[in-house]
């Protein structure tokens, strides 16, 4: 089970590395210019002022100090239910190595943001979004610490299923929003996706693996 487990991780790392490296080309030569106009205005034709309001809500959330405060609760929670603070160094390093990685990143590639249907103002450069990036390595650090204490699939199951949707709906806010293209949100994903995996391996083998 755990050479199966192993492989998957590795397959997950190989494919989230390669769909960066391809998105990160495209946004350099400029050719993903259609795919982000096309899925964005798909996105954005759904615009009304009641999902405005939920759109604001997970962007909200998905940066700046809502994040922290949320993530601090989080962290308290699983000190208290958990008692081990082994996983909240985890967390916290998954979650500080996310925002410096996406500061060297956005830094090297320079990406501006959009300028047309901006419903929110945004600073900084645009590649790739850190509340995507933020919000898969979250939920994803939360999920796996999580499914290790949960002992049904049924519970397992849900919380896959609300870690997912939050990720979504964090990523889908900023396109809705006017402060990313898709790309940027994509990107996140699969550069958290490449962190995180290879944070939960160093994880599992110098921490879990050794714990008596």
């Amino acid at each position: 089970m755990f050479k199966i487990k192993i492989s998957l991780a590795l397959i997950v790392l190989i494919v989230c590395t390669l769909g960066f490296g391809a998105i990160s080309l495209f946004v350099q030569d400029n050719e993903i210019r259609n795919f982000d106009k096309v899925i964005a205005a798909w996105i954005q034709h759904w615009e009304t002022p009641a999902l405005t309001v939920v759109m604001k809500f997970f962007t909200t959330i998905g940066g700046g100090l809502p994040l922290i405060l949320v993530i601090i609760t989080a962290m308290v929670v699983l000190y208290t239910v958990l008692g081990h603070r082994r996983e909240l160094v985890f967390l916290a390093g998954v979650m500080l190595g996310s925002t410096v990685l996406n500061w060297a990143l956005k830094t090297l590639f320079h990406r501006a943001r959009p300028v047309i249907h901006r419903i929110i103002e945004a600073e900084g450069y645009s590649f790739p979004s850190g509340h995507s990036m933020a919000a898969f390595s979250f939920y994803g650090a939360l999920a796996f610490l999580i499914w290790r204490h949960v002992p049904t699939s049924l519970g397992r199951s849900l919380m896959i299923v609300l870690s997912t949707l939050f990720i979504l709906a964090i990523g889908i806010s900023r396109i809705y929003l006017g402060v990313h293209y898709p790309s940027d949100v994509l990107g996140g994903y699969f550069v958290s996706g490449c962190w995180l995996t290879a944070s939960i391996l160093w994880y599992k083998k110098n921490v879990i693996d050794r714990t008596p």
